[in-house]
């Protein structure tokens, strides 16, 4: 039986396995982060998900181990964002596009590096959100920004505005990717 002071923890590789550059297998990534000291380690798709348990430890703390673990063992420089699995379900339950949000892959989640972001930050995210795009809705909860591209990812003016605000401290998932490893998390540690 698990110790009380353990976690189940998502990693979010930005990045990975998208075109030529980083290339990552799931299988080593899977090793590697069970090489750090982590159960349970499960690989969703072949772009960077990782559902695994852990010791209680912030998650950014983790985040920098596998980061830095990443670099020197295989020469792969990609941001990592670790969630809990509560703030998983927080991500997954405070989203207010699900009602007109009829295809889960073009339903995107871009999580937010802290929840506690700078005010400024903030106030550019709640601007853009509250913009009117002709095609698709968008809407900003406490870890995640939410945006519904009927039209397609690629074809969504909101994804792409999102995402050059955002830059390198996100990175984004579709609601189906996001509900299988939400599945993984709910599962009994």
């Amino acid at each position: 039986m698990r110790a009380m002071t353990s976690n189940r923890y998502v990693a979010l590789l930005r990045g990975v396995n998208v075109g030529r550059a980083k290339r990552v297998a799931m299988a080593d990534l899977r090793k590697l982060v069970a090489d750090l000291g982590y159960d349970e380690v499960r690989s969703v798709l072949n772009s960077g998900n990782l559902v695994f348990s852990g010791p209680l430890r912030p998650q950014d703390e983790v985040a920098a181990q596998i980061e830095e673990a990443l670099v020197l063992k295989l020469g792969v420089a990609a941001r990592v964002l670790v969630l809990d699995a509560a703030e998983l379900a927080d991500v997954v339950a405070s989203n207010p596009l699900l009602g007109q949000a009829g295809d889960h892959s073009r339903l995107l989640a871009f999580i937010l590096s802290s929840p506690h972001s700078t005010p400024q930050a903030r106030q550019a995210l709640e601007a853009l959100c509250g913009q009117s795009w002709e095609s698709g809705a968008t809407a900003l909860g406490q870890r995640a920004a939410y945006v519904w591209c009927p039209d397609g990812i690629l074809d969504s003016a909101a994804a792409a505005a999102l995402g050059k605000q955002l830059g390198d401290t996100t990175t984004s998932r579709n609601w189906a990717t996001l509900l299988k490893l939400h599945a993984l998390c709910s599962e009994p540690l």
